[in-house]
């Protein structure tokens, strides 16, 4: 009966996921239905009809009007950057905080939480004035240090609080073996916080990925811009069918989603690891 009773209560929760994936899957379908139509199957049979054939050109056009390949390099560049950098400097950081106990740890991680609620906006005239002042305006690297800064609070923050438990014990042998604290650092605490590192990593790309304010700010010259700046940017500067405007939306969101499913077993385990924790 038990056994029963629980099957009975994993059902409404197994309906509510399939439903979830049903509104997160559908609408990429169907913009991936539309990229393949031509203008006038678009507009003789609606958005959700089934094409007759492969439609490319509405791909081939928005991909030489954007010049998408170096679009694509940009992003890629700029997401992997960020990512990489935000996730060691995360954690340097917190193992400074949650291990090494500095003074004022209470104070320092609300700064970092503080870093994260901050909206961009308000961002947007200081990074400009300042990267002016530096020389790096309308470069990728200026970008670069910007997110990593942004997604290393982030990061610093959560990181602060799962090494804050990590186990006394196992520092302390270490350091009676001779171990320095670089040591401890990259041979102990990295290793056992891979998962969790993993995690960030999969995010920090992802999110960078999908920034479009302070890109389109920082980035004017059409050889730095990224994949959603160009986005927005051909959207209010030309007219695009309904065909091409699906083509756009398809390649701005496919690499971010091949990134995603390449590393979902690091997140996947991960997210498991910390719940078992």
């Amino acid at each position: 009966m038990t056994a029963t009773r629980n099957a009975l209560r994993r059902y409404p929760v197994l309906v509510a996921l399939c439903v979830a994936a049903l509104f997160m899957v559908v609408p990429f379908l169907i913009v991936a239905v539309n990229a393949v139509k031509s203008p006038a199957e678009y507009s003789r049979s609606g958005p959700l009809s089934v094409p007759d054939g492969l439609y490319l050109d509405g791909l081939k056009d928005f991909w030489e009007r954007v010049d998408y390949g170096r679009k694509l390099v940009n992003s890629v560049l700029i997401s992997g950057a960020v990512a990489v950098l935000a996730t060691g400097l995360s954690i340097l950081n917190a193992y400074a905080i949650g291990i090494g106990r500095i003074k004022g740890r209470t104070w320092v991680l609300a700064f970092f939480v503080l870093a994260t609620m901050l909206p961009q906006e308000a961002l947007v005239y200081p990074v400009y004035y300042l990267s002016k002042e530096a020389g790096l305006y309308d470069t990728r690297l200026s970008v670069i240090i910007v997110f990593t800064v942004i997604q290393a609070a982030f990061g610093t923050y959560l990181l602060s609080s799962v090494l804050g438990r990590f186990p006394r014990e196992i520092i302390e042998a270490a350091r009676i073996d001779g171990a320095t604290k670089w040591q401890v650092l990259w041979r102990i605490v990295v290793p056992v916080s891979r998962p969790t590192l993993g995690v960030l990593l999969v995010f920090f790309f992802v999110w960078t990925w999908n920034e479009f304010l302070l890109p389109l700010v920082m980035l004017i010259s059409n050889d730095n811009q990224t994949v959603s700046v160009a986005l927005g940017v051909l959207q209010g500067q030309r007219l695009m069918d309904a065909t091409m405007t699906n083509a756009a939306a398809l390649l701005g969101v496919l690499p971010a989603l091949v990134f995603f499913l390449v590393f979902q077993r690091t997140l996947t385990r991960g997210i498991a690891v910390g719940a078992v924790k």
